[in-house]
């Protein structure tokens, strides 16, 4: 077994180093402290760290790695485009911004580009690190650190925020219900949220959250091995009715549905919440 998985870790290494190190003419981007260095030693940071994602130089050298063959192959923006979304619903400029799940700080210098105060989080310690890396080439200063956003392992008085930023994360959590009831208390003003949810035609099972029970879509994942899981071994799906119910529970009064979508793994929406 451990034979047939380390030939299948060894082909899927391959295929992601076959992607084209230099030659990229879309996203684009002003790297302080790297644009200036020669091929041999962006190619050195490339390989000193397992990269994820990546993103490119003003010279078209690519600063990280594909996840593997299919999985972030290209070049992501900077910053996402969801992000002028939220910009355009309230003004980040000198905003403290909680950053929830940084992954690897692409998100980070986005939101540090409309000159926003981030503090970035994830569970994940080497995330934290590739976050760091990755902003301090860029020259951008947010606040990083490893926390746990169900266990809360820290003063949380050092994650209070005007805004939220929670992409990607919510569907990953052993119980979202109570992150979200705990979360509400150190955001003053907004939650931009992108989350898989569960359609009522799905298959549903319940989970009870402080003595009420909830209805999720049971999504199976790799857990702790996978960087693009949770820590566990099952995603929570939650419908976007109940969803929206629990903000407003939660104080957000003004739950705007931005954008629903299909994706390859199923239905996902981009909502912002605002407590004024």
């Amino acid at each position: 077994m451990k034979s047939i998985l380390k030939r299948f870790l060894k082909k899927k290494e391959i295929q992601k180093n076959d992607i084209p190190f230099k030659g990229y003419t879309e996203h684009l981007n002003s790297i302080p402290f790297l644009d200036y260095l020669p091929d041999e030693k962006v190619q050195e940071l490339n390989d000193i760290v397992d990269w994820k994602a990546f993103v490119v130089d003003s010279n078209g050298r690519r600063f990280g790695n594909a996840a593997w063959k299919g999985k972030r192959v290209t070049p992501q923006p900077i910053p996402d485009p969801r992000h002028q979304l939220l910009n355009d619903r309230i003004n980040l400029r000198n905003k403290t911004v909680l950053e929830i799940g940084c992954f690897e700080g692409i998100h980070t210098i986005g939101l540090c580009t409309f000159g926003a105060n981030v503090i970035a989080i994830d569970s994940r310690m080497e995330n934290i690190v590739k976050t760091m890396v990755r902003c301090g080439f860029f020259n951008v200063k947010p606040s990083v650190f490893q926390c746990d956003v169900e266990a809360w392992n820290m003063d949380t008085a050092l994650l209070k925020a005007d805004v939220c930023h929670h992409i990607g994360v919510l569907y990953h959590l052993k119980d979202p219900i109570a992150h979200l009831k705990k979360l509400s208390g150190l955001i003053s003003h907004g939650i931009f949220l992108d989350t898989h949810i569960a359609l009522p035609t799905d298959t549903l099972e319940t989970y009870t959250s402080e003595g009420k029970e909830y209805r999720y879509k049971k999504y199976k994942e790799g857990g702790l091995r996978d960087v693009f899981s949770g820590m566990y071994d099952h995603a929570k799906w939650l419908l976007l009715a109940d969803l929206t119910t629990l903000l407003k529970e939660c104080g957000f009064a003004n739950v705007e549905v931005i954008e629903e979508r299909a994706e390859r793994n199923g239905p996902r929406i981009l909502l912002f919440a605002s407590k004024t």
